[in-house]
């Protein structure tokens, strides 16, 4: 009989209630080792998710904006629009129940206790990498090398060492984080360690966290104290490097400023309210003039025509800069906070890389000097370059794998994923694999997309909102619809479903 509103009401009070016994009960169980405890975590946040998503249907019949909750409490006090008849309404319901109960004869009182109690065994699925090991450490090699491959990043940098690092932005130069490269890097950076953050402390309020954090980098940057942040004020009549298009300090030749081909130099110039024609040699040299001499001082005849309403727009530039420039700040410090409460995790993950790569290097030592006992006419202080035409990944002992292995992996295969953002992943197995990994998983919420089973093999963002759709019409066909398959009947016998009914009820015609 749930197909009225109280006892949908009832049902969904008494769902909560029963599922606030469960997360005491649950929480007065001390875990024996911390996957238990991973788990328990998963389990409650799993329950609160189910009472905010309750507590939120029950909010929208409370504000009852079709008036169905009224009109239902009124039918039950006998008020129709012929009058009040309380016996009538009486035995309307109970034909109604004897109506239910005939058609429906196996039905009985379910218990739920014992299927809301097998909530407290259950295992919760969470999705992490080998290299996680449960949430133990971090997994962040595609960071790494990111890093690296960047202009703000040290090549030679070893990936323990960038374990220290990439906490701490504030040591990196200012003019190289004003690049799409460095905050394309922040975003993914951040994104991971939310997601592992949500994975290993999911009864963390996260965005309460970040509200307190954004709070007060407004106070901070309003003052001007964010750490590698601090304001600077233009220089010799300069216009402050974070303003202007090209960073001239970095370039020494009007030859290198021609690399930037004709459409950079043309924003740059324009920028500044100078001249944008000519050739490419002509607007380099035009605004590496700018590099020693103030604008000021420029002779009139490089300044456009309405020079001065140039430097307006470039005035009206500025604040949009400014933006771009807080939001990486704002990033940043949100990694920075992210870090403090990963600290631990940070630690371990350092121990767990310096331990496997000294347990690595006694490996190769021992092997090397394996090769030294039999190699009688080898020199020791010989080199061998590794010699590599083919290209092939290299294996755990610093050599190429077989080219055996290589095609048996396919590892030259590549397979492109539109829903990761284009990433390639390069093998059918790397390719199987990431559909559970983070990246893929992020992308489908963007989306708003569960990443069930269901989506499997599927890379291109169209072909999962086809099927999603697909898969809602399917599950909307079984979905008991009382408003529109709830039938009522007038005194004349006409049948009408109940939304209908109750419409011709407010105007008077039944």
């Amino acid at each position: 009989m749930s197909s009225t509103l109280l006892e949908v009401t009832r049902a969904a009070h008494e769902d909560v209630e029963r599922l606030e016994r469960l997360i005491v009960k649950d929480l007065q169980n001390e875990p024996a080792t911390s996957k238990d405890r991973l788990f328990q975590s998963h389990r409650v946040r799993n329950m609160i998710d189910t009472i905010i998503s309750t507590t939120e249907k029950l909010v929208e019949i409370y504000d009852d904006n079709d008036n169905a909750r009224k009109d239902e409490i009124a039918a039950l006090g006998g008020q129709t629009a012929t009058g009040t008849n309380v016996f009538s309404a009486f035995y309307d319901r109970l034909k109604e129940i004897r109506e239910y109960h005939r058609r429906h004869p196996a039905a009985r009182v379910v218990d739920a206790t014992e299927e809301y109690e097998a909530l407290l065994k259950e295992e919760p699925i969470i999705e992490f990498s080998g290299e996680e090991a449960l949430g133990r450490y971090l997994d962040m090699h595609e960071l790494f090398n990111l890093y690296i491959n960047s202009k703000f990043g040290e090549p030679s940098t070893e990936y323990s060492a960038y374990l220290d690092i990439f906490s701490q932005p504030h040591k990196i130069s200012r003019k190289l984080k004003l690049t799409r490269q460095y905050r394309e890097y922040m975003e993914n950076l951040l994104e991971y360690l939310v997601y592992f953050f949500q994975r290993t402390e999911p009864l963390q309020d996260l965005d309460r966290i970040f509200l307190k954090v954004v709070a007060e980098f407004e106070e901070q940057w309003a003052n001007g104290n964010i750490q590698g942040w601090e304001k600077e004020g233009q220089e010799n009549g300069h216009v402050p490097a974070q303003h202007t298009v090209i960073d001239l300090d970095y370039y020494s030749t009007v030859e290198e400023l021609m690399e930037f081909g004709p459409e950079k130099l043309k924003e740059a110039l324009a920028a500044l309210g100078l001249k944008t024609g000519g050739t490419v040699q002509q607007r380099a040299e035009r605004l590496f003039l700018t590099k020693h001499t103030p604008l000021e001082k420029l002779d009139k005849k490089h300044f456009a025509k309405g020079a001065r309403a140039s430097q307006q727009n470039q005035a009206a530039a500025v604040p949009e800069q400014d933006d771009n420039v807080k939001e990486i700040a704002l990033l940043e410090t949100k990694l920075k906070k992210l870090c403090d409460l990963l600290d631990e995790t940070i630690a371990r993950t350092k121990d767990n890389v310096v331990k496997k790569q000294a347990l690595t290097y006694e490996e190769i030592e021992a092997e090397r000097e394996e090769e030294e006992t039999q190699a009688d006419t080898e020199s020791d202080d010989d080199e061998q370059q590794i010699y590599n035409p083919l290209k092939l990944p290299m294996g755990w002992d610093g050599k190429p794998i077989p080219y055996w292995l290589y095609k048996l992996h396919g590892l030259g295969q590549e397979f492109k994923c539109e829903i990761c953002g284009n990433y390639s992943y390069w093998g059918r197995r790397a390719f199987e694999r990431h559909f559970k990994e983070w990246r893929h998983q992020h992308g489908m919420r963007c989306l708003g997309i569960p990443n069930t089973k269901n989506f499997n093999e599927i890379t291109s963002i169209e072909e999962a909102k086809d099927l999603w759709k697909k898969i809602q019409e399917r599950q909307g066909v079984n979905k008991w619809r009382p408003d529109l398959e709830e039938e009522y009947e007038d005194r004349e016998g006409n049948i009408y479903n109940k939304k209908t009914y109750a419409d011709l009820q407010r105007q008077g015609l039944i």
